[in-house]
């Protein structure tokens, strides 16, 4: 953006250490959205005041969280349909400056290499059979189980960049991709884990919900492609006490699984420096409601 003398007059006033005033100067700054951030990043290189600098770091923020916000508005109106672009939307909180493409292209590689292994004849068994062997030992996933220390495993560039995850982010990856292969597999709302499910049919979303359309084949634990039965479900449930509810069993939505991300994320930025980023994260998942 060329700086303008309103432009250059904002910045003077950068320093100001009337928090009032310099509060008034970043909400008019705001105001230019994204535009203004290549003025700013100037700034910041030819500005030798530590204090200014973090002042201006964190407009930068932001702006790039006042788009992210109106993106994940657009999303979730739109129907929430692509789970990889609410998870890559995730990342870009962290991430603004992200380039897409990358991990569309990984995804449509391990895509392109399950399909031409699947066919008609296939059970359903044998079909997430070929899911695992192309995403766990071709391409090479692994997955840890969920520690809020590893940040980077919850951001799904990083996740396909170094090709370790949790079972968050490995299953919408898994998910993802069989929803590109017409594969009805979706995550469901087991207590205390984030377990895909194998369905006898695929589910309508915008119907009213019918407990007989619930018929889970088998369960598959994302972190390595492990399979479950209803049975194991059962024993794990009783190992922990918990009673069994007709809605542990329902897929969730796209919208829901991204939620879910947002506020397992923000659980990561936990210290009083990182506060603000905690209570961000939480308002994106609001948006998702």
């Amino acid at each position: 953006m060329h700086e303008t003398r309103e432009i250059n007059a904002l910045f003077h006033l950068l320093d100001d250490p009337d928090q009032e005033v310099f509060d008034t100067v970043a909400n008019k700054i705001l105001m230019f959205g994204k535009e203004i951030i290549p003025n700013l990043e100037h700034l910041w290189e030819t500005t030798v005041d530590e204090h200014i600098q973090e002042r201006i770091e964190m407009l930068i923020h932001r702006v790039h969280y006042q788009d992210l916000q109106e993106d994940f508005r657009v999303w979730h109106s739109g129907g929430s349909q692509e789970l990889i672009k609410g998870a890559l939307l995730t990342a870009k909180y962290q991430y603004p400056d992200l380039t897409e493409q990358s991990v569309h292209t990984e995804i449509d590689r391990i895509k392109r290499n399950i399909w031409l292994e699947l066919n008609n004849y296939l059970t359903p068994l044998e079909q997430i059979n070929v899911l695992n062997s192309m995403i766990y030992n071709y391409f090479g996933l692994k997955g840890e189980e969920v520690s809020y220390q590893r940040k980077n495993q919850f951001f799904i560039n990083q996740v396909m960049e170094g090709r370790k995850g949790n079972p968050l982010t490995n299953g919408i990856v898994y998910q993802a991709l069989c929803a590109m292969l017409d594969l009805p597999v979706y995550a469901v709302n087991i207590p205390r884990q984030f377990i895909l499910a194998y369905f006898d049919t695929f589910y309508d979303f915008t119907e009213p919900a019918d407990p007989g359309d619930y018929r889970i084949l088998f369960f598959i634990d994302p972190i390595q492609g492990q399979i479950y039965t209803q049975q194991d479900v059962d024993t794990y449930l009783k190992r922990v006490n918990v009673p069994v509810n007709p809605d542990f069993y329902k897929p969730q939505s796209n919208a829901r699984i991204v939620q879910f991300l947002l506020e397992e994320t923000a659980k990561c930025f936990r210290n009083d420096k990182e506060q603000y980023k905690h209570d961000e994260l939480l308002n994106l998942a609001r948006i998702l409601d």
